[in-house]
C-alpha cells in the first residue's frame, strides 16, 4: 500500500507498466484500498516519482524478484 501526490487515500497497486486509453505509460495502476478494484473509473495511475509513502510491502517470490529485474530494464 502506498500513498501518492494528490491522493489523499490509500491506494494498492494491482499492475506495472500499464498503458491507458490515450496510450500514455505509466509505472503503476492501482485501486483505492480497502475498497479494491471496483471498475475501470477508480483506476488511478501514477510513475515511481510521485510515490510518497510505501505503507505496507506484500508477499515477493523469486518469480517477482525475477520479473521486476525484466520489467526495470523499459
Amino acid at each position: 500500500m502506498i500513498s501518492i501526490e494528490e491522493i489523499n487515500q490509500l491506494l494498492m497497486i494491482y499492475g506495472r507498466k500499464q498503458q491507458q486509453a490515450d496510450n500514455k505509460l505509466w509505472d503503476y495502476v492501482s485501486c483505492p484500498y480497502p475498497h479494491g478494484n471496483l471498475s475501470k473509473e477508480y483506476n488511478v495511475f501514477f510513475n515511481h516519482n510521485q510515490i510518497i509513502h510505501l505503507l505496507f510491502k506484500g508477499f515477493e517470490t523469486e518469480d517477482e524478484l525475477e520479473l521486476r529485474s525484466k520489467l526495470s530494464e523499459f
